[in-house]
């Protein structure tokens, strides 16, 4: 019987099951960070979560329509105790004296929380100097650390506000909101010569926390009217304008986003209020 050994790791790069949904902006994160390294590390995609539409036949939505529900596959529910995307599970690669390659995942060494993912994946990449998504200079690493909480905090949790909200107002004051974390994020990027995060346009893990957002902030106008455009004409966003032009042409960030039409029709769910996800819950719960 052929016995097996573990591939060396400097013939091999990383490779990891990908558990993700084309839709998620927070997957997207990942997604970014992966294709960011793509000559360094393997993934295999698997869309582990998407949306059913359950039977309303007490007409609970209002609407006419029925709510949708996130299904969830079997192997996200048992490496992610929240069965949340994205999650990555590690894939050991060994060979058997027939050369023969064997790939076993491993579950008990599962990665997900999409910030967390961004700094796994950079880190086991092994990528160096301005390839890195997580800036060798201690400052630079520290400062990008607390912008990223910052970012999603102020400019992506807003934007699930301002679709799943009801009441006008309420998506106002989240629409204001997203804004001015927008400009905050204007003046952190006056401080490099820009038009990244980090100096001589290299990408970070903060350009790739606001991504995802910033290529859905469109949907805004759509479903809520042309007063929630973001502003082209404000100067205090001007350098925000100059990031989102350079970031979205970047190759890597191309090949990740997907088609805007099909995005707009999946979002729908949440605008029209017949998402039932964790986070279109926890935002009409008022806790995002």
């Amino acid at each position: 019987m052929a016995t097996a050994t573990k591939v060396a790791s400097s013939l091999v790069k990383p490779k990891f099951r990908y558990l993700s949904a084309w839709f998620c902006p927070f997957a997207h994160r990942a997604t970014l960070a992966l294709e960011h390294h793509s000559d360094k590390v393997d993934y295999e995609w698997i869309e582990a979560l998407g949306w059913e539409q359950r039977q309303d036949d007490k007409n609970v939505t209002g609407t006419g329509k029925e709510w949708w529900y996130h299904w969830k596959a079997d192997e996200l529910k048992r490496s992610n105790p929240s069965a949340l995307v994205p999650t990555l599970i590690p894939v050991t690669q060994t060979k058997t004296e027939d050369g023969h390659v064997e790939e076993i995942p491993d579950e008990s060494k599962a990665v997900y929380e999409s910030l967390v993912t961004i700094d796994f994946i950079d880190q086991i990449s092994g990528a160096k100097g301005t390839d890195k998504l997580v800036s060798e200079d201690p400052y630079e690493a520290a400062r990008s650390r607390v912008w990223t909480e910052k970012v999603n905090r102020e400019c992506c949790s807003p934007y699930y506000g301002v679709l799943v909200r009801t009441k006008e107002e309420e998506r106002w004051e989240h629409y204001l909101n997203l804004i001015k974390g927008l400009k905050s994020f204007s003046t952190e990027l006056r401080k490099t010569r820009g038009p990244l995060f980090l100096q001589d346009s290299q990408l970070s893990n903060v350009d790739l926390t606001l991504v995802p957002w910033a290529y859905r902030y469109y949907v805004f106008e759509h479903y809520r009217g042309s007063k929630y455009a973001i502003p082209t004409a404000d100067p205090e966003l001007e350098p925000y304008h100059e990031w989102y032009e350079h970031v979205m042409n970047i190759d890597a960030v191309k090949r990740t986003l997907p088609d805007k039409d099909e995005y707009l029709e999946h979002i729908g769910k949440y605008a029209d209020s017949s998402a039932r996800s964790k986070v279109a819950n926890a935002v009409r719960r008022g806790v995002q």
